[in-house]
């Protein structure tokens, strides 16, 4: 007869648990800052926070429509989770999303604007981009051996400026303002098509970003679990000499492993950044999105459905910010609360070595008892 599998054992709930634990640890503790700063509005900050755009639940479109805004804004943030829970399964720490992310984004809007190609095109171009990034590291690590992080740090920052210097010229950004052209106006056809904008209140920034960033996830787990060229990618990352002697292109598999994950990281600044809900502006540091992508990508268990709810997480946090009173409170507190979540990430995997633990001892202590009672019967 089949042993009955604890719950504490299976892989999926263990991964649920560990990232709840995390995220209600991470909110208990916000809620301990907001009592230090003001106790007695400390009740009334968090139930801002945590309520968002359920605040408009007397108008169910209003609410509709900064529920869809929340989705839009979560999409950068999953993408890049998803490419780095890509990158990690395949044995590689792929810290350089951010700048692959950048350079995505640098491709689809100056596509979009100065080049006045449609929005499919301007994707296509985020996506080649994003995937050069990511074969620059690869090629690295692969050829020369350098290590996968510190050529993804150098690579950001080389995105950065060179996103700044084509993206500053007059082709692409209105000087006046100083950020890019306001997409609608420049080129409508850029934006991405529509996706359910009356069900979200006719929320306009509604696209086919969303159904896209969960087809990716599903093609994500279905490449990496159930295809041969998945277990070719993680076998090589996790031990690239016991590949190459089984027959494997180790080189080869490195660097279509940070292709493909750049590739999705590049995808996800045009996701974003196609929907004209953000102009982008000169900026002295790299976007958060490729390294919260990390915090998330760990949140979900490195599950690639587990980082589209982690990632939804992280977002309705952050933008729950921005209900607090600013009498009384900073809306970054509720920044300090994401990053109290992110920095927690790093005990899933920690708690799910501690369930592994209870629940190995459950069945030692379960053995011995049935040891004892059959020689008690005898």
């Amino acid at each position: 007869m089949k042993e009955k599998t604890s719950l504490l054992k299976r892989p999926g709930a263990q991964t649920f648990l560990a990232s709840v634990f995390c995220a209600l640890l991470g909110i208990v503790l916000g809620f301990f800052i907001l009592l230090a700063m003001n106790p007695d509005h400390a009740f009334e900050g968090m139930f801002a926070i945590l309520q968002n755009f359920f605040k408009y639940s007397g108008s169910s479109t209003t609410m509709m429509y900064y529920f869809g805004s929340t989705l839009v804004k979560s999409v950068p943030l999953i993408l890049c989770a998803e490419a780095i829970l890509f990158a990690y399964k395949a044995g590689l720490f792929n810290i350089g999303a951010a700048g692959q992310y950048t350079m995505g984004l640098l491709a689809s809007l100056y596509t979009a604007i100065a080049l006045q190609w449609n929005w499919f095109l301007c994707v296509l171009a985020a996506i080649v981009a994003g995937a050069l990034w990511g074969f620059l590291a690869g090629f690295l690590k692969s050829k020369f051996n350098v290590n996968e992080v510190i050529a993804g740090i150098m690579l950001n920052w080389i995105a950065l400026y060179l996103t700044n210097i084509v993206l500053g010229g007059e082709k692409v950004m209105d000087q006046s303002k100083s950020e890019t052209y306001n997409l609608l106006s420049a080129n409508k056809n850029a934006i991405l098509p529509e996706f359910l904008k009356e069900a979200f209140g006719n929320n306009q920034y509604m696209t086919i970003a969303i159904p896209i960033t969960i087809i990716v996830a599903l093609l994500i787990m279905f490449v990496l679990n159930k295809t041969t060229f998945g277990y070719e990618l993680k076998a090589t990352g996790h031990n690239k000499d016991a590949a190459k002697y089984a027959g494997m292109n180790a080189q080869r598999n490195i660097i279509l492993t940070l292709v493909i994950s750049g590739a999705i990281a590049g995808m996800a600044a045009s996701m974003y950044y196609l929907t004209g809900i953000e102009h982008y502006k000169i900026a002295s540091s790299v976007p958060s999105m490729g390294f919260n992508g990390i915090a998330v990508a760990f949140l979900g268990g490195l599950n690639p459905l587990g980082a589209i709810l982690a990632g939804f997480f992280v977002e309705y946090i952050t933008l729950g910010g921005q209900y607090l009173n600013t009498t009384y409170f900073n809306p970054q507190v509720a920044d300090l609360m994401v990053a109290i979540i992110i920095y927690l990430c790093g005990f899933v995997l920690f708690l799910k070595h501690v369930m592994n633990k209870v629940g190995k001892n459950k069945v030692v202590t379960a053995a011995t008892n049935a040891n004892a009672e059959e020689k008690e019967a005898k």
